[in-house]
C-alpha cells in the first residue's frame, strides 16, 4: 500500500510539473505586442466608446433562427448595394469600421450581418443536433435583401466569408452583380493545394488559451490584437490598437460579445460545404480575386485556383498584405472593389 501511495505521489508531482511547464509555455507564448498596449487599452477602458452602428438595423428569421443585420446608406444617391461577409469565427464587427466608412463615402449602401452563432444573431445552443452549412449562411442573405427590398447586390467576402459569398452567387446568380473574394478559396480542402497553415492555427489556439481562460475585457482585447499580429505574417504594417480595442469593447458591452464555440461550428460548416469548383464554372458575373502575398494562413494558390475556375475573373495580389485588411491598404483595396462594381453597376 505504501509503495502504491508513493507511486501516486510521484505521478502527481509529474503531472503538476507538466501542467506548470505547459502553462508557462502558453503564458510566455504569443507575438510581440505593440509598445504601450496596456496604456492604450487603459485609455479605451476608461473612455466613452464611439458609436459604431451608423445605419438601419433589424432581424430576419430563417428556420426559427434570428439573424441580425445593419444597412448603412450614403448621404448622396446610392451607386448600388454591397453585402459584406466576414471570416471564420467573426461577426459583422470583424470588418474594420474605417473600411466600411470609406465604402459608404464612395456612394454605396453597405450591408453587414452577424452569422448564425455570432454577435446579435442566435447562438444555436443545440447546434450539434441542427448544424448549419455555408449554404444556410448564404440563404440568410436572401431574406435580408428581401426585407430591404434590394433586388441585386455586389458581394464582398473575406476568408470564410468569400466562401459564403460564393454560395450566394451560386444559388442566386440573378441577384448577384459582382463577386469579390478576398484571401479565400473555392475548396479549402482541395488535396492538390496546400491547406491552411497548421502552424498558424496552433499559434491562434495558444493565444486563445493564454487570453481566453480568464476572458476579462482586457484579455479579450489583447487576444484580438495578438490574432491580427499573427495573421499579418511577414507583412510590414502597424495594428491600430485603439480602434481594435474600441470595436472589441463595443461588442462586449453593447452587443452579445463573442461565442467561444463558434470556431468549431464554422469549421464544420466549411467542411460540409466541400468543393464549389464545378458550380463556380457556371458563373458569368464579373469576379475579382484578391490575396496578400504575405498571407501566412491561407496559401495564395487557393485564390489562383479560384480565379482559374471563375469564367469572368480578374486578380489582384497585394505585396504588403497578410491574412488581414490593413488600414494602409484601405484606399487601394476599395479602388479595386469599385472597379469591379463599375463593371456591372446594375
Amino acid at each position: 500500500m505504501k509503495f502504491f501511495m508513493k507511486i501516486l505521489k510521484i505521478a502527481g508531482v509529474f503531472v503538476v510539473a507538466i501542467l506548470v511547464i505547459v502553462s508557462a509555455a502558453i503564458y510566455f507564448s504569443g507575438p510581440q505586442m505593440p509598445e504601450d498596449i496596456d496604456g492604450t487599452i487603459n485609455g479605451v477602458l476608461k473612455s466613452d466608446l464611439p458609436e459604431f452602428l451608423k445605419g438601419k438595423t433589424g432581424y430576419v428569421y430563417p428556420e426559427n433562427t434570428k439573424v441580425w443585420y445593419e444597412s448603412i446608406e450614403p448621404n448622396s444617391p446610392t451607386k448600388g448595394a454591397l453585402l459584406l461577409f466576414m471570416g471564420i469565427a467573426n461577426d459583422a464587427f470583424g470588418w474594420p469600421q474605417g473600411f466600411i466608412d470609406l465604402l459608404v463615402d464612395s456612394g454605396y449602401q453597405v450591408i453587414r450581418y452577424d452569422y448564425r452563432g455570432t454577435g446579435m444573431s442566435d447562438w444555436i445552443p443545440d447546434w450539434e443536433r441542427f448544424p448549419y452549412s455555408l449554404t444556410d449562411l448564404a440563404l440568410d442573405v436572401k431574406l435580408i435583401l428581401d426585407t430591404l427590398n434590394i433586388e441585386k447586390v455586389h458581394l464582398v467576402g473575406v476568408s470564410m466569408g468569400g466562401m459564403v459569398a460564393q454560395e450566394f452567387a451560386i444559388h442566386f446568380p440573378q441577384r448577384t452583380l459582382t463577386l469579390t473574394s478576398i484571401m479565400s478559396s473555392g475548396n479549402i480542402i482541395d488535396k492538390n493545394i496546400k491547406g491552411i497553415s497548421k502552424k498558424i492555427t496552433f499559434k491562434l489556439i495558444k493565444i486563445g488559451l493564454k487570453y481566453g481562460i480568464f476572458p476579462t475585457e482586457r484579455n479579450t482585447i489583447k487576444m484580438h490584437i495578438a490574432a491580427r499580429i499573427i495573421l499579418r505574417g511577414k507583412a510590414d504594417y502597424g495594428i491600430d490598437v485603439k480602434e481594435t480595442a474600441e470595436q472589441v469593447l463595443y461588442n462586449l458591452r453593447k452587443r452579445n460579445g463573442y461565442n467561444p464555440r463558434i470556431s468549431g461550428q464554422h469549421e464544420e460548416a466549411v467542411r460540409r460545404s466541400g468543393s464549389r469548383y464545378e458550380q463556380l464554372k457556371k458563373l458569368a458575373i464579373p469576379s475579382l480575386v484578391i490575396h496578400g502575398l504575405n498571407d501566412p494562413f491561407v496559401p495564395i494558390d487557393h485564390s489562383k485556383k479560384l480565379a482559374s475556375v471563375l469564367p469572368n475573373s480578374k486578380t489582384k495580389w497585394f505585396a504588403n498584405m497578410g491574412h488581414d485588411i490593413p488600414p494602409s491598404l484601405y484606399d487601394s483595396l476599395i479602388a479595386e472593389l469599385i472597379k469591379n462594381f463599375e463593371s456591372n453597376p446594375n
